[in-house]
């Protein structure tokens, strides 16, 4: 996650590479948190979105790193299942999994799938289309590459919980990440119109998308101050432009100012909004080109 969306004329070509690069160095890691991070429910984000195209037979996951959401989608009855990622390391994770043995994984961009014409009943994205630049051009690959009537769903971050810690991370890192050097700088990462609603519509309504449905859930990042703090460094892109004088002192700050949120279970609550953003191909589309 980044804590800096992208206006439209940002470089894509950097910001690929951050993020092929980044999670080259770290496969796994997001899926880690994902799974760890419960509803109150108990289901997790990736749970919550297979939901969304429950019956899918044929599904297509945007960014789909070390295949946790293909995993789930596999345990909910898709029978033929396909990935696309920038990082060849999340991939390599992903092809062991036993549930994915013969799942189409390959390298490379949304803007380009490799799949033919109406090959997926669903499309899917995980915390990705919303770092992803091109977005009009990923919406009508999307578009092609799913049979009529086809589902698309993506869950998009939605924002720290108000009066938590993930909240009180944020308020003390911002003047840590604003004076980062400049020589550690990341690129600014995807579309903000990824990030709502109202901007999806903009931009999957060209494609041939109805609008999309909305939904907004609360994932449970809470424990000890420690589990809070690995936490939230592994989620933020951002930590990437501290050094380590700077990130030990917002560690120290953050450590110290964390015990004032305990609650009654000597838990420090930490909640992330996810917002659902579900929708179906047009039966006007196919044909149209």
């Amino acid at each position: 996650m980044t804590t800096t969306p992208s206006s439209r004329g940002s470089s894509s070509d950097a910001a690929e590479m951050f993020l092929r690069d980044f999670h080259n160095k770290g496969p796994g890691r997001q899926s880690v948190n994902t799974e760890r991070a419960p509803l109150a429910d108990g289901r997790t984000g990736y749970q919550v979105l297979a939901a969304e195209v429950a019956g899918a037979r044929r599904v297509l996951d945007l960014g789909c790193a070390d295949g946790a959401l293909l995993e789930v989608l596999a345990a909910a009855g898709a029978e033929e299942l396909a990935g696309i990622d920038l990082s060849d390391q999340e991939l390599a994770l992903a092809r062991m999994r036993p549930a994915l043995t013969c799942a189409d994984l390959r390298q490379g961009r949304a803007q380009e799938l490799p799949f033919a014409d109406n090959s997926f009943d669903a499309v899917v994205s995980h915390m990705a289309l919303m770092l992803m630049h091109d977005v009009d051009r990923i919406a009508a690959e999307a578009a092609r590459v799913l049979a009529p009537d086809g589902r698309l769903a993506v869950a998009v971050g939605g924002g720290a919980v108000d009066g938590q810690a993930m909240s009180l991370f944020l308020t003390l890192a911002r003047p840590y990440f604003k004076a980062a050097s400049p020589e550690r700088s990341i690129p600014r990462l995807g579309d903000g119109r990824a990030r709502s609603r109202e901007g999806l519509d903009e931009l999957l309504g060209p494609a041939g998308f109805a609008p999309v449905s909305w939904d907004t859930v609360v994932i449970d990042l809470g424990g000890t101050p420690e589990q809070v703090w690995d936490f939230t460094t592994e989620v933020f892109y951002d930590m990437v432009v501290l050094d380590p004088e700077q990130t030990a002192s917002l560690r120290a700050e953050f450590l110290a100012a964390a015990p004032a949120l305990l609650d009654a279970d000597g838990r420090i609550p930490c909640g992330m909004r996810l917002n659902i953003a579900a929708t179906r191909l047009l039966p006007t589309h196919h044909g149209a080109n």
